[in-house]
């Protein structure tokens, strides 16, 4: 094998380009995309965030995770509060209507992850899982 697909790190750069182009087609009807649905998995899985916190974990940059949130907060997904801790602070957190989003979406979520994985049966999808949580590590929030 010789090119660009010798290059493992080439070859998740296009797979990670194609499961974005998937799941944002998917999500094209709503209005949002693939970096809204990360910041409302993220509030899902937490009991808020702080924007910094936000854009730390998910690797975005602090001026984008404002116009997500606010994008979020039009649609009653997602709403700032005074932070518990720091009344000089607000967290985001997760809205009932952002829960039902995401539930509505857990089905084409996994007609994007099926539609990308074809090719691979049962077992080799989970190998596949289990190498990239390890790869992954903590680096991916």
């Amino acid at each position: 094998m010789r090119g660009l697909h010798a290059d493992t790190g080439y070859l998740l750069y296009r797979l990670g380009l194609r499961s974005g182009q998937l799941f944002n087609t998917f999500l094209q009807g709503s209005g949002l995309r693939l970096r809204h649905y990360a910041v409302l998995r993220f509030l899902a899985a937490s009991e808020g965030a702080l924007q910094r916190e936000l854009s730390a974990r998910l690797g975005y940059d602090p001026s984008a995770i404002v116009g997500l949130v606010d994008d979020l907060e039009k649609l009653g997904f997602a709403e700032r509060r005074p932070s518990p801790d720091d009344r000089r602070s607000r967290i985001v957190v997760l809205t009932e209507a952002g829960r039902a989003f995401l539930r509505d979406t857990d089905t084409a979520g996994l007609q994007v992850t099926n539609e990308l994985l074809a090719p691979l049966g049962p077992a080799d999808r989970e190998t596949l899982h289990g190498l990239l949580l390890r790869l992954a590590g903590e680096g991916l929030g």
